[in-house]
Order: C-alpha cells, then sequence, then structure tokens
C-alpha cells in the first residue's frame, strides 16, 4: 500500500487532543508497541532501500501480545512510503530469516500509541517514545490514490498541523532520532 506520512513533534500533547476533540475527534485507548528495526548491508538513508520492521504490540496487559512484520520502503524522490504488513505467529524464527538474508539490527523503538481515523485511509497517531521524556510526537498516515499527487498529499498534512497549530515537522524515523 502507497501511503504518504508526515510526522511533528508536538508542542504540547493536551492542546493538540484537545483541539481534535473539539471538532469531535477522539483518540483510542492506549496501547504499548516495540518496533526492531533491520536494514540490509550498506543501508544509508536516502538510498530507497527497504527496512524491515518486527513490530510487537499489546493492547492491554492481559491480552496476548500480537506480533507483525512490516516491510517499508521509502521512495525518497517521491516521499512516498510503500509498507506492507504481515502478522507473524514465530516471532523468533522470523527473525532468524530476516538475519540470513543479511539484514542487520539498525535500532529499537518502544512507545506508547493512541490513534484516531480521521477518514477514509487517513490516520492520526500519537507517540510517546521510551526514552524521551515529556516529548510527544503526531504522526499522519495518509494513502494514496492511484491517480493523487504525492506533493498535494503531503501539502494537505502538512495544512492539517498547521490548523492543529503544529509546525516542528520532523523527517528522521524514530529509530533514527
Amino acid at each position: 500500500m502507497k501511503k504518504v506520512i508526515l510526522k511533528c513533534k508536538l508542542q504540547s500533547r493536551d492542546t493538540f487532543e484537545d483541539k481534535l476533540s473539539d471538532i469531535g475527534l477522539d483518540f483510542s485507548a492506549m496501547y504499548w508497541q516495540h518496533d526492531r528495526v533491520y536494514v540490509p548491508r550498506g543501508y544509508q538513508r536516502g538510498m530507497n532501500y527497504p527496512r524491515i520492521i518486527m513490530r510487537t504490540e499489546m493492547d492491554a496487559v492481559n491480552a496476548p501480545a500480537k506480533y507483525s512484520m512490516i516491510l517499508r520502503r521509502h521512495i525518497e524522490d517521491s516521499g512516498v512510503d510503500i509498507t506492507e504488513v504481515t502478522p507473524i505467529i514465530d516471532y523468533t524464527t522470523m527473525v532468524n530469516v530476516i538475519l540470513q538474508l543479511g539484514f542487520r539490527q539498525a535500532g529499537e523503538v518502544s512507545r506508547r500509541r493512541q490513534h484516531l481515523i480521521m477518514g477514509e485511509g487517513t490516520k492520526i497517531f500519537l507517540d510517546e517514545i521510551d526514552g524521551r521524556p515529556g516529548e510527544y510526537f503526531a504522526k499522519i498516515e495518509s494513502d494514496l490514490g492511484e491517480n493523487e499527487s504525492v506533493a498535494e498529499a503531503r501539502n494537505d498534512l502538512r495544512k492539517t498541523f498547521e490548523t492543529l497549530g503544529e509546525y516542528n515537522i520532523v523527517e528522521l524515523p524514530y529509530f533514527e532520532m
């Protein structure tokens, strides 16, 4: 699936949430995610190489964890992310396969996350990253239509943040921050 993703560091989580709540949008309950990010040999930012993310997600302490493998490729010159998500049953075996294919672990990110669905194909995520106390990030992911312009889609996401009073756009993935 092709997506346009824009992320910003929030000035105030409460103010951001309040503005969305004022227009009738409320975030889901908080859940926990842990990502291990794997990159191929020779990986360099800006070279359009794929990343594989092994995700563990827990919605509640009394529920079993969910595991998934996410293949993400960011096409730098177009600003599009191509993403495929596959549920995983045996996490350890899948990690061994990834390592045998020549990928190496490049980073880990744990976060507490909430989300809301803004419209068809558009989600906003509210993230608190472990190791960055007091900092909150919002990320908007929007599915890209067949004939939709990437530049227009990115501009729309930027305008959404600006409408909500947020201007601190972050280009780096969490694992590189």
